[in-house]
């Protein structure tokens, strides 16, 4: 089983950059696919990226190619999202997400989530 906790959230001004990170409990983190998702206030949980156990294939959604970027570091149990070039349309909670033998797109996939934590991008 794994238990994860996302941290690096805030407000940030559009333009800059933001790191989130997703630490992993249990030793078994680095066999699980992981992904992030997000949900903005009033609308569903929606993609934003995942990656394999490995680190060696990444998806993205279509509105963050280029400007996100998706990576591990599975000796520290730790995920990360790193965001650059931010709109106020990245404003919403992110979440990250785990499942041994899923790395889709579908939110349904994943068994294992994090709470949660809020990105805010002013304009």
């Amino acid at each position: 089983q794994v238990q994860l906790v996302e941290s690096g959230g805030g407000l940030v001004q559009a333009g800059g950059p933001l790191r989130l990170s997703c630490a992993a409990s249990g030793r078994t983190f680095r066999v699980y696919n992981m992904g992030w998702f997000r949900q903005a206030p009033g609308k569903e949980r929606e993609f934003v990226a995942s990656i394999t156990w490995s680190g060696g294939a990444t998806i993205y959604t279509d509105p963050v190619k280029g400007r996100f970027t998706i990576s591990r570091d599975n000796a520290k149990n730790t995920g990360y999202l790193q965001m650059s070039s931010m709109k106020p349309d990245d404003t919403a909670v992110y979440y990250c997400a785990a499942s041994p033998d899923y790395r889709g797109t579908y939110y349904t996939g994943y068994g294992y989530w994090g709470q949660g934590t809020q990105v805010t991008v002013s304009s």
